[in-house]
């Protein structure tokens, strides 16, 4: 396995590069250009995390993640992606040992984010190419949405308490948003059934991480104060993780 980005994008490559190892990485152009969309109106998209509500699910007591979330479909013959009445965030613990089997609800995504043609424009372009792999049931993704930012308020931020794990998804895609004033945050790509893996560091605003669930497992390591005599403010890392599945959302039995 071994990291290479898509500088252009090329989709049949993006497609072989997820065949052959598991996971494929964008530059901010390359996810522009998937999505149609100028970096400016990408851009425009990251105010939105400027707003999101405290994590109130943590099991480790932290205090250091905020997020919101929201569902989807996207009917892929008509390249139509519709809003979903809210609902929980449900993972079992089979995938999920520290927050699995429990319905986790948190506060919707805010309504202009939402409205933002590049947001619907994202999501849409990113269903559509995990569809030349593999299908979806029925021609159609139930697709989770999840604005996070991480930050260092009690010193260190962890964006994946639950260790390295799989979503339980068929794809999922981690956007990467921006950083200020944190070092860390190192995204960690291991094959699922051997030992092979990559590791590297997430820095450049939209640079887009595609990977096929079932194949390998990811996570990314904490963060801290990029100097810890005189940290941040406000020092955070922000991404958005977006999860597609076939056949329906997560939910109990």
């Amino acid at each position: 396995m071994h990291v290479d980005l898509l500088h252009a994008l090329d989709r049949p490559a993006a497609v072989e590069r997820l065949r052959q190892q598991g996971f494929c990485t964008l530059t901010p152009a390359a996810t522009a250009a998937l999505s149609g969309q100028p970096l400016a109106a990408l851009d425009a998209l990251a105010t939105f995390w400027d707003d999101l509500p405290p994590d109130l699910h943590l099991k480790d007591g932290g205090r250091y993640r905020y997020r919101r979330h929201g569902c989807f479909t996207l009917d892929l013959q008509a390249l139509r992606l519709d809003a979903v009445p809210h609902r929980a965030h449900w993972q079992p613990t089979t995938y999920n040992a520290l927050h699995g089997g429990m319905e986790r609800w948190f506060e919707p995504l805010q309504p202009g984010l939402v409205a933002q043609p590049a947001w619907g424009a994202l999501l849409t372009e990113i269903g559509a190419l995990f569809a030349q792999l593999r299908a979806p049931q029925g021609g159609r993704w139930f697709i989770e949405a999840h604005p996070f930012r991480i930050d260092t308020s009690d010193g260190m931020g962890r964006p994946t308490p639950e260790g390295a794990h799989r979503d339980g998804v068929d794809f999922v895609a981690v956007v990467f948003v921006g950083r200020q004033g944190v070092r860390g945050g190192e995204t960690r790509v291991f094959d699922a059934s051997g030992p092979a893996g990559v590791r590297f560091t997430l820095e450049r605003p939209w640079t887009a991480l595609l990977l096929d669930d079932p194949r390998v497992v990811h996570e990314s390591t904490p963060i801290q104060p990029e100097d810890p005599l005189h940290p941040a403010p406000k020092g955070h890392r922000d991404t958005l993780v977006l999860t597609y599945r076939s056949g329906g959302f997560q939910a109990p039995d």
